[in-house]
C-alpha cells in the first residue's frame, strides 16, 4: 500500500478545478457539474495519475466537442432525454464516479488491473455518447435493441449503424489511449495492444449494455399532454409525467454508471485471458 501523494492531489484539484470553470464558461457543465468534475477530477489525477487524468480528458472533451455539434438538428429531440448537454453533478458521478474509485483502489493496492478497468469504463461512456451524438443525426431510423423494431430517434433501447459506428470509434479513442499511456511508461507493445483491445471490446459492451438498460428496465415516462415518450419526470411542456415503463429508480444516470460497469468488468476479463 502507497500513501496518496498530498502534491498530486493538490496538482489533481488545481487541473481539474481549471477543467470544470472551462467547461462551465463553455456551456459543457452546470455549477454542480463543476463540483462533479472537481471530486471526480481530483481523485482520477491525484490518485491514479496523468496517465488515467489523460483518460478523463479525452472523454470530456470528445464528449462535449459532439454535444455541441450540430446542436440545432438535435435540439428537437430534447425533450426525449431527461438532461441536456450541460451536465450535472449526477452525470459526472455517473460517468467518472467508478473511474475514481478504481483510482482511489489503486492508490491502496497497486495492480494493473485497476488501469485496465478504467479504461474500459471511460471507454464504455466514451462510446455511449458519442453513439448517442451522432447516433440521432444518421439518417437511417433506429431500431429497438431488444425486437428489431423501428422506433423514433432518441427513443431509449434504439440502435443504429451510424451509432455503433460512433461507438466503436469513441471506445477505441479510449483504448488507443490508454495504450499510448503504456508504451510512454514503458510497457511492452504487447500490454499497449492488450490495453487497446480491451478498452475497444469493453467499451462497445458497455455502450450495449447502455442500450439494453435502455430497452428493456430503465424508467420512461409518458406526457400525456403531449402523447410522447421522454426520460424527463417533468416534460418540456411543463406537465407532470407518468411511468410508462421500467424502474422508476432506474434513471439514466443510474443506467449510465452500470454501462461503466460493465466496459470495466469486460475489460479485465479481456485482460486476464491476453495475459494468460
Amino acid at each position: 500500500m502507497s500513501a496518496p501523494n498530498f502534491l498530486e492531489l493538490v496538482g489533481g484539484f488545481c487541473l481539474s478545478l481549471l477543467i470544470g470553470l472551462t467547461g462551465y464558461r463553455r456551456g459543457a457543465l452546470s455549477g454542480s457539474g463543476v463540483l462533479g468534475a472537481l471530486v471526480v477530477g481530483t481523485l482520477i489525477f491525484g490518485l491514479g495519475g496523468w496517465e488515467w487524468g489523460i483518460l478523463l480528458i479525452a472523454f470530456f472533451v470528445s464528449s462535449s466537442l459532439l454535444s455541441f455539434y450540430r446542436s440545432a438538428d438535435k435540439e428537437a429531440l430534447a425533450e426525449k432525454f431527461a438532461k441536456g448537454h450541460r451536465r450535472d453533478l449526477g452525470q459526472a458521478l455517473a460517468n467518472g464516479g467508478l473511474a475514481a474509485a478504481l483510482a482511489a483502489g489503486s492508490s491502496l493496492c497497486t495492480h494493473k488491473m485497476w488501469f485496465i478497468a478504467c479504461v474500459g469504463a471511460l471507454a464504455a461512456v466514451n462510446a455511449d455518447t458519442w453513439a448517442t451524438e451522432l447516433g440521432v443525426l444518421g439518417r437511417c431510423p433506429p431500431r429497438m435493441i431488444t425486437t428489431g423494431r423501428q422506433v423514433e430517434v432518441g427513443t431509449s433501447g434504439g440502435i443504429t449503424w451510424q451509432g455503433n459506428v460512433a461507438a466503436l470509434g469513441g471506445a477505441f479513442l479510449i483504448g488507443a489511449i490508454g495504450g499510448l499511456s503504456s508504451l510512454l511508461l514503458g510497457e511492452a507493445l504487447k500490454s499497449a495492444a492488450m490495453l487497446l483491445m480491451a478498452g475497444t471490446v469493453g467499451g462497445m459492451a458497455g455502450a450495449l449494455t447502455d442500450s439494453l438498460l435502455g430497452a428493456t428496465i430503465q424508467a420512461i415516462y409518458w406526457c400525456d399532454t403531449c402523447h410522447k415518450e421522454t426520460e424527463r419526470t417533468i416534460h418540456r411542456c411543463g406537465r407532470q409525467t407518468r411511468l410508462h415503463r421500467g424502474w422508476r429508480w432506474l434513471n439514466n444516470d443510474v443506467v449510465n454508471f452500470l454501462a461503466s460497469l460493465a466496459g470495466a468488468l469486460v475489460a479485465v476479463t479481456l485482460g486476464l485471458v491476453l495475459n494468460k
